[in-house]
């Protein structure tokens, strides 16, 4: 980092940790903005090649040549954590960023989601993600790039179908059925079954019978195809692990967005109020950066039609600052996820502050708002967060032939599936698991469908 910089970035580190902040050393690295945006699509500064980050690249090009998006960082957390700074950033802008990483750094060491994800996963997954893409790379070399694309197609279009209650290490099912156990009764059966020329034992059966698989519904797509595919062989089997060891590490980030971003975006405006080492007009330039960052709406706009995360993420905290205090704060941060954080404090006071509503677009264009009730707002503001975004699908059965059947849980997830993207999913899917396929689902208007693959 440049002299003045690296300066201002110590002594903004000295006054995070005299208000409590707690977090791993962060290695800060200037790059080119094209390699930012590299950086933002993929997920991680080195990761497996696919296509299908080739059209986000894309669609993030022309947002940023609209002047729809701008990346100032990409942080990693870690031990250490990586923040990467875009290179045609100003020395105020990245005074901000700089406060901005370690509010981002405090809350990936101390969130109870992110320190599992990452006790788990590990705390250095730039390598790791790293091994995964050599490993991909080999196995180009040696089986081709047609299969290996068709193992990545079916393993990143289910790369948000993982069960995160379960540990990312988990064992297989049993294989056999526990046989019945008898369960002791009453005093008077007790002794009666004690009595000399009771009933005689019956034999044990020679055959245990084998457990159905899966035992009950599996959410985790991933896992399941890699333990339990018919045909695949084991360095298929290892992508899949590879991509689900991933999603493992991304699902804090997704869960967590609003309160991080807010988190951060707190933290970066308490510090640069407080950093009395700041020329004056440098603090200046680096304010209008934060109202950039948590504005409410797009440029010459005067409301907002999409959630920004980090205005309010922002407005929350800075709320729960006021009214319960800094420490109360510390341990929201470290208990939450966006559901308790947007439900216990999103409140109604809060989102009329905020100008928060539902609406509904009409068929002329316009805006039709639906009502200001807060238990809906707050769900309406959820719902794109559940099930890691995804439509809840379950491994429900595997017949001898080793077909599988899966189930759309359309009442837990209250929709129906898009059938097209549907049917394309399931064209991946059918590819490696190699035997017949059948998927219970409705379609959006709510109509049953049952999409097969022979």
């Amino acid at each position: 980092m440049a002299e003045s910089l690296g300066r201002y970035a110590q002594q903004l580190e000295e006054l995070a940790r005299s208000h409590g902040l707690d977090y791993y050393p962060v290695h800060f690295e200037e790059v080119p903005s094209s390699f930012m945006m590299e950086v933002a699509v993929y997920g991680l500064p080195v990761r497996m090649p696919h296509w299908s980050f080739g059209v986000r690249y894309i669609y993030q090009l022309v947002q940023h040549r609209m002047g729809h998006s701008r990346l100032f960082e990409v942080v990693f957390p870690g031990n250490p954590g990586r923040a990467y700074l875009a290179g045609n950033n100003s020395l105020q802008e990245n005074t901000l960023v700089t406060a901005h990483v370690l509010g981002h750094a405090d809350f990936a060491k101390n969130n109870s989601l992110f320190k599992k994800s990452q006790e788990q996963v590990g705390y250095k997954i730039v390598e790791q993600a790293a091994t995964h893409a050599r490993q991909i790379g080999h196995a180009v070399e040696h089986h081709g790039q047609t299969r290996v694309e068709q193992l990545l197609d079916a393993a990143l279009s289910l790369e948000a179908h993982i069960d995160t209650f379960q540990l990312l290490r988990r064992g297989r099912y049993p294989e056999y059925v526990e046989p019945a156990r008898h369960t002791p009764g009453d005093p008077f059966h007790k002794r009666f079954e004690n009595l000399p020329g009771g009933v005689e034992a019956v034999d044990v059966p020679l055959e245990r019978t084998r457990a159905p698989i899966p035992p009950q519904p599996e959410r985790d797509l991933l896992w399941f195809i890699a333990e339990y595919s018919p045909d695949l062989e084991e360095w298929e089997r290892d992508i899949f692990r590879a991509v689900r060891e991933e999603s493992f590490y991304f699902y804090p980030v997704f869960a967590c967005q609003i309160m991080n971003e807010g988190w951060a975006s707190y933290w970066h405006a308490r510090l640069l109020r407080e950093a009395d080492f700041l020329p004056q007009n440098e603090y200046l330039d680096a304010l209008k950066t934060h109202s950039d960052v948590v504005r409410p709406h797009a440029a010459e706009q005067q409301a907002s039609l999409v959630v920004n995360p980090y205005h309010l993420g922002f407005s929350i905290w800075e709320s729960i600052v006021e009214e319960h205090g800094l420490a109360r704060a510390f341990q929201i941060r470290a208990e939450d996820d966006d559901f308790g954080f947007i439900r216990n404090h999103l409140t109604p006071e809060l989102a009329e502050e905020l100008k928060l509503f539902r609406y509904e677009q009409t068929a002329d264009g316009g805006v039709r708002v639906l009502d200001h009730d807060i238990h809906a707002l707050r769900e309406t503001v959820l719902a794109p967060k559940y099930n890691f975004g995804a439509p809840a699908v379950l491994a429900k059965h595997v017949g001898n032939d080793g077909s599988l059947e899966l189930h759309h849980e359309n009442d837990t997830d209250g929709r129906g599936l898009d059938v097209e993207r549907a049917e394309r999913v399931l064209d991946y899917i059918h590819k490696v698991w190699r035997r017949p396929i059948a998927l219970e689902t409705v379609d959006t208007e709510g109509r049953p469908r049952v999409l097969t693959r022979s």
